[in-house]
């Protein structure tokens, strides 16, 4: 094929051989191919057509070169995990870009490769995709939780702008969760718990079923491993048990369908460990409590096929009464349409067992979700059913106006949308999920700002109720609102959902600055004097107010009172940093005390001889340059300066044991380096342990002699836990850290010497 052929489904690419030197997967070395490309090329041959895969096949090039000197934790070649990725999505039968973007979706984060390489080879789209999976790696926070709090944000965005990112970064953390037994147990731990929080309720989010569980499993036998063997275990004779009544129940189903003449595929559905250890521990049921341990999936060809399903099997057993459930008639907020019904079976036991009917398009859509809008053509062209299953995600985005730090944000989103569930429903039917807990306040607000501000009453299955009401599952809501009625701070207790406090905070934010500044002001005032101290002692100290403007994004001190006075902050997060910085102020003076007085009390100790002329300090404005005795410095060592009071700059090396003391004062702190002509010569201290013999300290001194070092000071003494051992302490000058080394390594070969270092003085 012809470069321009090979470029035709994205005109913005560049010809693959303008950059690499491989052009198709039969070209390269052995040791680099993937040991599942074959499979990945026959599952792309079966649906895409000639331009679409040979793109496919330029991107495996790409990544098989970019990762072929890098290994995975089990042995494996890298490249092995893009392409299982990449085979996962075009089993799917995703679009040609999708799998492009699992195969490149590493090198970015992982190799030299940047976003443009893979946008002028790839195009634009690709690009994006590979941008919206990649981790951040070259940014600088204070932890790894800060850091995943950013990558979480940036996918977020990513999935707004194309849901596809989303599907690619799903089936990644699954093929990283299916390998997690080669990773370190705090590694297990940490991805599980992320895939927990994280992933696993994104799946549910978009309807991915199949992959929803498959995670949950996963993290359950690296979280709980103990309970995931015993619950292994406890399920084998249930599920032998059930599957014999089941058995039965199939084949009378299937009799019965054939005689009313409807086409179904029977099959037994065995229920995902995670979801009985939920019920058998959070919720207290035992094993025979849960119905659905194993249950029957009837797939008829129509909706009218779906409802006379269900008559004919409600004709051979009596169904539980609570337990049908029309997702069909009410789907949940995900999609999901399927019936559902309980069954007490014939076997003399009566054993309940779940059915669960449902057309083939409804059971593609609970297992694979979202992507099952790309399994085929025609299913592409939907925006509006896409739309509506970003409408959550709109929603969750919108609370990081109202969030305070990154890492807030991704809280309330876990929160509010990846927690357990309530589902109620408007006067018209519409179906609304809400945290479990949620009141009547989080139902008006999610409907609309509006209607939440004027929320006057409302009414449950049509009874008024208060607005502290634990909303259930199937209730129907009615919000009557006011003119007149506004929030009552109250709510903010009341409420249980990010996005309604939000909201809440938002309309007081609004209404009355000024009663909130003074409120605010009031309430800080009161919060400090619990702990032993006054506002005014804190108000005319811009600095100590610093940190809380950055953290919070304001301008000044009024800003921070109305916060508090709205519920934007607690007295607490203010109060918490004040009283920190005021302690570390008080740590950091008492530090300089002790540092100045600890080097007076080192004046009899050698000097080190260095004037401190070899030395360059940031600002230098003739201010005298002195060597710290805590530390000794020497040129070649990492250095800082410390201002002290009237003794000049006092130079320290980065790790003198000090350095703590130093940094809480940091207005103190200077930067300083050795010039470059830096010579002088400069006190340093070794100590040399050894097993005592005669005429140990000559050899060790003819050391120094034969490198034409003159000792100036010299301490020998027995160890008192090991009479047989000797601690020599050697004080001589030198003109380096390099002279120095070479001092310490000579010291070493002497006969019987076990450790020299250097010590501090």
């Amino acid at each position: 094929m012809d470069a321009a052929a090979r470029t035709a489904h994205d005109s913005t690419l560049q010809p693959f051989s303008e950059m690499e030197h491989y052009k198709h997967a039969d070209e390269l070395p052995p040791e680099i191919m993937a040991d599942s490309y074959d499979k990945l090329e026959r599952l792309c041959l079966k649906y895409m057509n000639e331009d679409d895969f040979s793109k496919v096949e330029q991107a495996y090039c790409f990544a098989a070169e970019k990762h072929c000197n890098q290994k995975r934790r089990s042995g494996e070649m890298y490249i092995n995990h893009p392409v299982e990725v990449a085979i996962i999505l075009a089993d799917l039968k995703m679009d040609c870009d999708v799998v492009c973007a699992a195969l490149l979706h590493d090198t970015v984060e992982d190799t030299e490769t940047s976003l443009a390489d893979v946008s002028g080879l790839f195009g634009d789209t690709v690009a994006e995709l590979v941008d919206g999976v990649t981790k951040l790696t070259n940014i600088e926070v204070d932890s790894m939780d800060e850091k995943q709090a950013l990558t979480l944000r940036k996918m977020f965005l990513a999935i707004a702008n194309d849901i596809r990112v989303v599907i690619i970064k799903l089936n990644d953390r699954l093929h990283n969760m299916r390998t997690l037994q080669y990773c370190s147990e705090e590694k297990q731990i940490r991805k599980a718990r992320e895939t927990l929080d994280i992933y696993a309720p994104l799946a549910h989010r978009f309807g991915m079923g199949a992959m929803k569980c498959e995670l949950e499993d996963l993290c359950m036998k690296y979280l709980w491993p103990e309970e995931y063997k015993k619950l292994e275990q406890a399920m084998i004779p249930y599920q032998e048990e059930r599957m014999h009544t089941l058995n039965k129940a199939m084949e009378e189903i299937e009799k019965a369908l054939k005689e009313a003449g409807i086409e179904a595929t029977l099959s037994g559905r065995p229920k995902h460990f995670y979801s009985i250890y939920k019920k058998t521990v959070r919720q207290q049921k035992t094993i025979d409590e849960i119905y659905d341990l194993i249950a029957i999936r009837v797939i008829v060809n129509t909706v009218n096929d779906c409802y006379a399903t269900l008559g004919i099997i409600h004709s051979l057993w009596k169904p539980m009464p609570g337990r049908f459930k029309d997702y069909i008639a009410m789907p949940k907020t995900n999609m999901y349409r399927s019936l559902h019904t309980t069954l007490f079976s014939n076997d003399g036991m009566g054993m309940p067992f779940e059915v669960q009917i449902r057309t083939p398009e409804m059971h593609k859509a609970a297992e694979y979700g979202i992507a099952a809008h790309w399994m085929y053509k025609e299913g592409r062209n939907n925006p509006d059913d896409l739309d509506s299953k970003l409408a959550w995600l709109r929603e969750a985005l919108s609370l990081e106006a109202d969030s305070n730090t990154t890492r807030e944000f991704i809280e309330n989103i876990r929160k509010d949308f990846f927690g357990d569930y309530v589902y109620v429903l408007t006067p018209q039917g519409k179906i609304i999920d809400l945290v479990t807990g949620s009141t009547p306040i989080d139902f008006a607000y999610r409907i609309h700002s509006n209607v939440g501000n004027h929320v006057q009453h409302a009414k449950v299955n049509g009874a008024l109720v208060r607005l502290d009401y634990k909303l259930k599952n199937n209730d129907v809501v009615e919000i009557i609102t006011s003119p007149n009625a506004a929030p009552s701070y109250d709510w903010l207790k009341i409420a249980k959902t990010q996005q309604a406090k939000a909201k809440i905070r938002t309309w007081f934010k609004k209404a009355n600055r000024e009663e909130n500044i003074q409120r605010g002001k009031d309430m800080l005032s009161e919060a400090l004097k619990r702990q032993g101290a006054q506002l005014s002692d804190f108000t005319g100290k811009k600095e100590y107010f610093e940190d809380i403007l950055k953290k919070f994004n304001m301008s000044d001190l009024d800003d921070v009172y109305a916060s508090i006075g709205y519920g934007g902050i607690t007295t607490g997060q203010v109060t918490n940093k004040l009283l920190e910085q005021a302690k570390k102020e008080a740590k950091a003076a008492a530090a300089a005390e002790r540092l100045e007085r600890l080097e007076e009390e080192q004046q009899s100790r050698p000097e080190n001889r260095g004037n401190g002329k070899g030395v360059i300090v940031e600002g230098d404005t003739g201010m005298v340059v002195r060597f710290a005795r805590c530390c000794t410095p020497l040129p070649g060592d990492d250095i800082i300066g410390y201002v002290t009071r009237g003794r000049g700059v006092s130079i320290h090396r980065k790790d003198c044991p000090n350095i703590g003391d130093l940094l809480m004062d940091p207005e103190r702190v200077v930067r300083a380096e050795w010039a470059n002509n830096a010579k002088s010569s400069y006190t340093a201290t070794i100590q040399v342990v050894a097993d005592e013999r005669t005429g140990l300290l000559m050899d060790v001194s003819q050391v120094l002699a034969g490198m034409n070092i003159s000792i100036t000071a010299m301490t020998a003494k027995v160890d008192k836990a090991n009479q047989n051992i000797i601690q020599i302490q050697l004080s001589f000058d030198v003109s380096s850290t390099e002279q120095l080394n070479n001092i310490i390594k000579s010291m070493r070969k002497v006969r019987s010497v076990k450790e020299v270092y250097r010590v501090n003085q």
